[in-house]
C-alpha cells in the first residue's frame, strides 16, 4: 500500500517544541519534493514548508520562519519538520504531502501525489 504517515504530533506548552516524522511506505521519497501543510479549525489548508528532492533548498511560510527547519533523510524515507518556539496559533492538524516535482517553487498550489493522513499540534497551557 503506498501511503504516507505522519508521527510526532501532541500537546505542548507554548514555547515548546515538537519534531514531526513524515515516513513513506510502498514507494520512495527519493523522487519528490515534500511539504508540509496544516489546517487550523475553521481555516483552510496552508503551506507551511517545502524541501526539495535532494535537501538543498527549502521554503518557509512567513509564520514559521526561524521557529520550523524541514529536513529529510532519503535512507530513511522520512522527512522531518522541527518545530521549536511553538506558539498557541501553530495548533492545526499537520499533514505532509509528496509533490509531483523536485523543486519547492510554487508548492503551495501543486496538486500532491500522495497526502498523510494528519497529525494533530495542539499548542496550550
Amino acid at each position: 500500500q503506498l501511503q504516507l504517515v505522519e508521527s510526532g504530533g501532541g500537546l505542548v506548552q507554548p514555547g515548546g517544541s515538537l519534531r514531526l516524522s513524515c515516513a513513506a511506505s510502498g514507494f520512495t521519497l527519493d523522487y519528490y519534493a515534500i511539504g508540509w501543510f496544516r489546517q487550523a479549525p475553521g481555516k483552510e489548508r496552508a503551506g507551511v514548508s517545502c524541501i526539495s528532492i535532494n535537501g538543498g533548498s527549502t521554503n518557509y511560510a512567513d509564520s514559521v520562519k526561524g521557529r520550523f527547519t524541514i529536513s529529510r533523510d532519503n535512507a530513511k524515507n522520512t522527512v522531518y519538520l522541527q518545530m521549536r518556539s511553538l506558539k498557541p496559533e501553530d495548533t492545526a492538524v499537520y499533514y505532509c504531502a509528496a509533490l509531483p516535482q523536485g523543486y519547492c517553487s510554487g508548492y503551495e498550489f501543486i496538486v500532491p501525489d500522495y497526502w498523510g493522513q494528519g497529525t494533530q499540534v495542539t499548542v496550550s497551557s
